[in-house]
């Protein structure tokens, strides 16, 4: 039975996207079977896997629209062992569609019944606001990971996501646990990620990650490439920064 890892955050340019694709690349590397769903209208992760958006006819809209079943629209990428149902132009108007929509909460839950035991991790990047996507990828999550970008604005996004996250515990999903917070485009040369970092531990503790991912420009040139960073760049910071991260969250599952 796959363990369903959301990566949500509702402010955006925060790495939810990066971190999904490498997460997911890592946990492939170690030997897991992974399923990426890309649930931003904005398509990134297929981008940064190498899609060119609109080629392909799968997608996650007829899928969480009830239109089509999830194993019909996932496809294989060039990472060994790992999956992606991606989206595309479509996605944008699901939120209104999903307005009149019966179980509109639970509609990907539903999906993802007839595949999650086909699969070690189901990873779902979410989009940047708490909408009925977001909501419908934490409802069928067993676990949140929420990316955090080292600046001082980032602090106030995380306080109202937590807010969200226990609203959405309450009504529909007790069973969901903070996994961990991510602290993202860590700059050690710059005191302000210094003091995020100590701000967050100090009022997180344990549920922070011990790995951060630093700022590092082979990291910002690999989805141009269609390729994770581990494939890009093996060596980089980044790509090890993320290897560690994969065993972490292979610990805390």
């Amino acid at each position: 039975m796959a363990r369903i890892i959301a990566f949500a955050n509702q402010k955006g340019g925060v790495g939810k996207t990066t971190t999904a694709i490498n997460i997911g690349a890592s946990l492939a590397a170690i030997n897991k079977s992974v399923l990426l769903i890309d649930l931003d209208p904005q398509g990134n992760a297929g981008t940064g896997l190498g899609f060119v958006r609109g080629i392909a006819r799968q997608s996650i809209y007829p899928v969480i629209m009830g239109l089509e079943a999830a194993s019909e629209n996932i496809l294989t990428t060039s990472v060994k062992g790992m999956h992606i149902i991606p989206s595309t132009q479509h996605l944008s108007g699901a939120e209104v569609e999903l307005l009149d929509s019966e179980k509109r909460e639970r509609r990907l839950e539903m999906a993802l019944a007839e595949i999650v035991s086909g699969y070690d991790y189901i990873l779902i990047d979410c989009p940047p606001a708490m909408g009925y996507l977001t909501i419908n990828a934490l409802v069928a999550a067993n676990s949140l990971v929420i990316p955090l970008q080292c600046e001082f604005l980032a602090l106030e996004g995380l306080s109202q996501m937590m807010k969200s996250v226990e609203a959405i515990r309450q009504k529909w999903n007790p069973n969901l646990e903070l996994m961990g917070i991510l602290l993202t485009m860590y700059d050690k040369r710059n005191n302000l990620s210094k003091a995020i970092e100590d701000d967050v531990r100090g009022r997180f503790g344990d549920a922070v990650f011990q790995s951060v991912i630093p700022r590092n420009v082979r990291a910002s040139e690999a989805p141009s490439h269609g390729k994770p960073i581990l494939f890009y760049d093996f060596n980089s910071i980044t790509a090890q920064s993320y290897l560690k991260l994969a065993t972490e969250i292979v610990e805390r599952g």
